[in-house]
Parts: C-alpha cells; sequence; structure tokens
C-alpha cells in the first residue's frame, strides 16, 4: 500500500471518528437525563480539550516518540475511553456530569490526534502544497461517511453511534502503526511562550487584526449553537439526521475548491463578511423554519455551511498568514485556533446551553425527564429477560416430545410438566417485551412533543441577531490592508496575478486551523 493512501485511509478514519457522535449526540443523550445546560457542558470539553491539547502534542508527544506511535496510542486510549463511556450510558440511572468529565477525558485523548494527522501528513510529502489538500479531503470524506453510516444503521438517535465511535477509534489506533514512520523532532526545543503564541500575540498591536481577531472569537459564539442544536431541528422535521448533517461538509468541498476564485475578486474584508452574513442567513433559515417544520429552509440552513466555514475560517487562516512574519506563522495560527475554536466555542457552547433551557417549556422538560425514566425502565426489563426466539424453540422442541408422548401413549406426565413450565415462560416473556414496545412507542411519541414545544424561533432569533451584530462591527471597523499590501506587491513584482497570491497562501503552513470541519 502506498504511502499516499495510507495517509488518506488516516485522515479519512480521523474525521469519521470525529463525525460518528459530535453532531448527533444530543439526539440521544437528551433521552437518557440530559438537560439543556448538561449537553451545553458536553460541548464545552472538546473547546477546553483544543487548549490544552497543542501543550501534550508540543512539548511532550513528538519530542520523544514517532509521531505515528503517539497518534496509534491516543486513539487506542480514546476507544477505551468511549467504550467506557457507553458501558456508563448503559448501566441505568445516568448522571451527566460524571459522562462528561468521561467525555472531557476521551477529548483529551482525540484532540491531539488532529494535529499529529497533519504532523504524519505533511513530513512524508515532498510537497505539502499540493499534496496536503488532497489528503485532508478524505477528512471531510469521512465526516460525511458517518453520516451516512448512522442514518444506514439507524445509529442516529441511540447509543450505538458511542459504540461505532469506539470501534472506529481503536481501527485508527490498531492502522497508526502501518503508518510511515515519522521520528521526534529532536533538532530543535519549543519553548512553553511558543506553543502560547507569546510572539504571534504582538500581532494584535495591529488595529485590523484586532478587530479580525475580535470578530473571529465572537462569531464563534453562534457556531457553537449550530454543533450542538442543529441535528434536533433535523429530527424535528423528520429528515435522515446523519445524512442531512452531512450535506455541511459536501458543500463545504465544493466552496473549499471555489476559494481562490472569490478571494482575488472580494478580497479579505468582503470574503469574511460574505461568511458571517451567511452565518446569519443560517439562523434565520432555522427560526423560521423549525416553528413550521419546513424541511426545504432547514437543509438549506445545513447546506450553507460550507460558505459558512469557509468563507470565514479558512480566509481567516489565510489572513493571518499574509498578516505573519514568517518565523512566527505557525504560532499565529495556532493562537487562531486557541481563541477560535478554544475560547470562542467553549463560551458559545455555554451561552447555546443557557439559550436552550430559556427556550425550553417546563412540559417539553418533564417529557425528557419521562423519557429517561422510560429507558432506565426498558434497560431493568431487558436485563432480566431472555431472548424471544430462543423460548420459542425451545417450546417448539418440548412441545414435540409432549405429544410423542401422548401418540405413545406413555410419559405423559413427565412431558407435560417442562412444557407447562416453558410455555409460561415464552407467554411471561412475549407480555414483557409487549410491555418494551408500549415504552419505546412512548418514548418516540413524546420526543416529537418534546422537539414541537421548544421555542425555536426565539433559540435561533438570538445567535442570528448576534451574528448580525458581529457582521456590523466588522464591516465599520475592519480595514483590509493586507489584501491592499498583497495587490502593491504584485504590481510591484508584475510576476503573478491577483488570482495567484492567496490560492499559494492558504496552504503553506502545518496548522491546526486545517484540522476542524
Amino acid at each position: 500500500m502506498s504511502v499516499f493512501v495510507r495517509l488518506c485511509i488516516m485522515m479519512f478514519l480521523q474525521f469519521f471518528v470525529w463525525g460518528a457522535w459530535y453532531v448527533t449526540a444530543p439526539n440521544f443523550l437528551t433521552t437518557i437525563g440530559f438537560g439543556a445546560s448538561d449537553i451545553g457542558n458536553t460541548y464545552s470539553v472538546g473547546p477546553l480539550a483544543g487548549i490544552i491539547a497543542p501543550l501534550f502534542v508540543g512539548m511532550i508527544a513528538d519530542r520523544y516518540l514517532a509521531a505515528q506511535k503517539v497518534l496509534g496510542l491516543m486513539h487506542l486510549v480514546g476507544a477505551a475511553v468511549m467504550f467506557y463511556a457507553t458501558s456508563q450510558m448503559s448501566a441505568g440511572a445516568v448522571n451527566p456530569n460524571t459522562l462528561n468529565i468521561i467525555f472531557f477525558i476521551y477529548m483529551l485523548t482525540y484532540f491531539p490526534t488532529l494535529a499529529l494527522t497533519n504532523t504524519v501528513a505533511m513530513k512524508n510529502m515532498t510537497d505539502s502544497k499540493q499534496q496536503f489538500p488532497y489528503i485532508r479531503v478524505f477528512g471531510t470524506f469521512g465526516w460525511i461517511a458517518a453520516g451516512f453510516v448512522l442514518t444506514g444503521l439507524s445509529f442516529e438517535t441511540n447509543i450505538n453511534m458511542f459504540y461505532m465511535t469506539s470501534g472506529a477509534a481503536a481501527l485508527l489506533g490498531v492502522f497508526s502503526f502501518l503508518l510511515p514512520n515519522t521520528p521526534p523532532q529532536t533538532d530543535s526545543k519549543v519553548t512553553l511562550g511558543q506553543l502560547f503564541g507569546v510572539d504571534a500575540w504582538k500581532l494584535l498591536k495591529d488595529k485590523s487584526y484586532l478587530i479580525f481577531m475580535i470578530s473571529s472569537i465572537l462569531i464563534c459564539i453562534p457556531l457553537a449553537f449550530y454543533y450542538q442544536i442543529a441535528s434536533r431541528v433535523v429530527e424535528l422535521v423528520e429528515l435522515p439526521i446523519g445524512v442531512t448533517m452531512s450535506y455541511g461538509q459536501w458543500s463545504e468541498v465544493i466552496f473549499m475548491l471555489c476559494i481562490p476564485f472569490f478571494f482575488a475578486r472580494l478580497g479579505v474584508k468582503k470574503m469574511l463578511a460574505v461568511g458571517m452574513a451567511v452565518w446569519t442567513l443560517r439562523y434565520l433559515l432555522f427560526a423560521f423554519g423549525a416553528p413550521n417544520s419546513t424541511s426545504s429552509m432547514i437543509i438549506l440552513g445545513v447546506v450553507v455551511h460550507g460558505i459558512c466555514y469557509d468563507f470565514f475560517f479558512v480566509t481567516g487562516q489565510i489572513y493571518t498568514d499574509m498578516k505573519s512574519p514568517e518565523p512566527i506563522r505557525a504560532q499565529a495560527q495556532g493562537l487562531l485556533v486557541m481563541l477560535t475554536l478554544g475560547i470562542g466555542m467553549f463560551i458559545g457552547a455555554q451561552v447555546a446551553g443557557k439559550i436552550e433551557l430559556y427556550s425550553t417549556p417546563e412540559e417539553a422538560v418533564a417529557l425528557q425527564k419521562k423519557q429517561a425514566g422510560n429507558n432506565d425502565q426498558i434497560k431493568a426489563i431487558q436485563e432480566n429477560i431472555s431472548a424471544t426466539g430462543d423460548d420459542l424453540e425451545d417450546l417448539n422442541k418440548l412441545s414435540a416430545d409432549y405429544f410423542n408422548a401422548v401418540d405413545l401413549g406413555n410419559g405423559i406426565a413427565v412431558a407435560w410438566e417442562p412444557f407447562l413450565a416453558s410455555h409460561s415462560k415464552f407467554t411471561a416473556d412475549l407480555k414483557i417485551k409487549n410491555d418494551i414496545n408500549v415504552l419505546q412507542k412512548e418514548n418516540k411519541q413524546n420526543r416529537k412533543i418534546e422537539l414541537q414545544l421548544i421555542d425555536w424561533k426565539t433559540l435561533w432569533s438570538i445567535p442570528a441577531i448576534f451574528a448580525g451584530c458581529v457582521l456590523g462591527f466588522f464591516l465599520l471597523t475592519f480595514k483590509d490592508d493586507a489584501t491592499d499590501e498583497a495587490a502593491e506587491t504584485v504590481d510591484a513584482d508584475n510576476s503573478c496575478d491577483n488570482e495567484e497570491a492567496p490560492a499559494e497562501t492558504g496552504l503553506t503552513e502545518e496548522t491546526p486551523a486545517e484540522t476542524a470541519s
């Protein structure tokens, strides 16, 4: 198997693992006792791990062990942690705080692997500028594939999504040891100051870059609403959750290819502004589409994820690269990730949890608790019941023995007793299984009512208005000086056209920012 193929498989599995649970988790967790604040905490642990992860990778992991070995160990440990989380979910009454701590531990194992996959890929290419995009796009395909599998196997609203995550992580953990050897970096010493981007902080003295960074942090607040709430809107309108949510990644691939074209014609400011404007549009589509269960508006709101993400975050990475001197570009990209996908998303997750709680009436909360109670009851019943198929097989066999005994005229009493006992057990099991079906049907009905009771218009209008305010602040205060400087350089050199410069700038460094989906 060639190096290129192995790297593509690595990237595919890396994001398959993430996509297998990250978007659809609330569709299950809210049925086992998780409230809005609990979901907010679930989506806060990732950003916290994202802040801590660079310290581990930069100072310990790839300084003492080969990167592919660390990648494998992290995923194997993560698989075990996620499997433990599923055992806690299936054990009966669930404590959301305990489970969120386990999720935090899992994310501590996962987030370092985002940078490690980039490291393994970059160091085993002959031309990273040309080859990395083709390898990285398999990560997006992995996320999409996870959505299709979730829908195809009906895992998108039950615990099986976490089993699938654990299994995929274990597979990638084993496969990582088959990746090309990527020895530790022993030729340079990274300081704590470099990991925290001390030199990159100086870029904030530039007014335009400071405004860009403030806007980036702020726009991540409404971004959190999409990741932790949008899948339940898809469930509300009864669309296939996994497949529908993957439309956002399909559009991400398409618009990623269009960035050089639009960048050359719009420049930094207009590109960023379009991304934020579409963010506002997306949440307005959810705000008006959800209350009326308008599927077309919900689908469109998911599809424009490609514009929201690519036009803002990818353009932001390019802008950061343009503004940063060569020696600190990696630091600057790391700082961008830490402040946006770390601090910004953490704040956003907490805010989204509070807004969801505000928009959820007591009746809906009561239905959530009722579903959690029913699920506990179902688990208790299932622990004490044997498979109906086995009972039926035993019953048929004993029935044949009994009637044979009758025909022969002997041993009737001996044959009758086990037949009667088996028949009674079989009948009891059928009744219990019917009780389970009744509880499951009740849960399905309660889930539908619960989602209908949520004040979706208020819930989505708040991030829409907030994104609009961030857009207004950005348009009034940001000056696109980087594009002007680049244009002046191009005119002076007279050696390339305006379209080539931004395309080359976007993929020159190994940056954690490229790992987000």
